[in-house]
Order: structure tokens, then sequence, then C-alpha cells
């Protein structure tokens, strides 16, 4: 997909946002929702997406939502780092399927990393069930 393709309101974060598709949440307010991703690179790995934007990634995020988009990135992150203590934290995204984006809704990722702890890579691991993320998911949210 380009850069320039029009939003598709039937993708999955969207779905999830509306509730029509379940997700394992462990932050939500008017601005954000952070959840669980169901294909993780490793243990903890969260998405935080926007909620009242239809931006397809961050080029298109209008500048008005920028900032109160980017602290709760900040606060799952913080989260993430508080209720897991791991030895780092990446926070990255992609923009435009060559860039490696595989859902055309804006999403960060939030993903701990341990020294010595192999991370794989982004959407090639297995499926998790909600029961195999939510332990991980409560001791994020225990972080807020």
């Amino acid at each position: 997909m380009t850069l320039h393709a029009p939003y598709d309101p039937a993708n999955i974060f969207a779905k999830i946002i509306r509730g029509e598709m379940p997700s394992v949440k462990v932050f939500e307010d008017d601005v954000a929702l952070a959840f669980m991703d169901v294909f993780p690179m490793g243990d903890g790995h969260t998405l935080v997406i926007p909620k009242r934007s239809e931006a397809r990634h961050f080029i298109d995020l209008p500048e008005a939502e920028v900032g109160d988009y980017m602290i709760r990135v900040q606060k799952v992150a913080r989260a993430v780092e508080k209720g897991l203590t791991p030895d780092g934290v990446r926070i990255f995204q992609f923009n435009g399927a060559p860039a490696g984006q595989s859902v055309f809704h804006l999403h960060f990722h939030v993903l701990p990393v341990w020294e010595g702890r192999a991370v794989g890579a982004h959407a090639s691991g297995g499926m998790k069930s909600a029961a195999e993320l939510e332990p991980m998911a409560a001791m994020i949210r225990a972080g807020f």
C-alpha cells in the first residue's frame, strides 16, 4: 500500500476501537487505546492507537492531535517499564507497507527488551490468545 491510500474503516484496529473485535486492553481514554499485540515480538509487546483519528500512519496524523496522542504513548511506555522492569524499551512505528506497516491505522509499538532475551521479527510470531496475554497486561496495568 502506498502512503496515500484512503483510510479503510474496516481495518482491525478500527474494529477494536468500535468494540467489534476483542483485545486485551491495558489503557484507554478518549484519545488513545493501548492493548497487547496478538502477534508479539516479545513478552509485553503493546500497541497504542489513536481513537479520534483516521490517520493511516504518523505522517497522516493532524498536528493538533500529535501532542495528546504522544503523551499517551509515553504514558503507556512508562507503565510497561514500571510494570515489567525490562532492561530497555523500544518505541517504534512504521509508515507504509514498504516500511513494514501491516495494519493501516496509526499505531506505535512499545516493546520491552531484556538483556540476553531475543526479540522476534515484526509480524512473524505466532498468534497469542487473550489468556496467554493477560498476565503481562495485568502487570502493565499495575504500572499506571
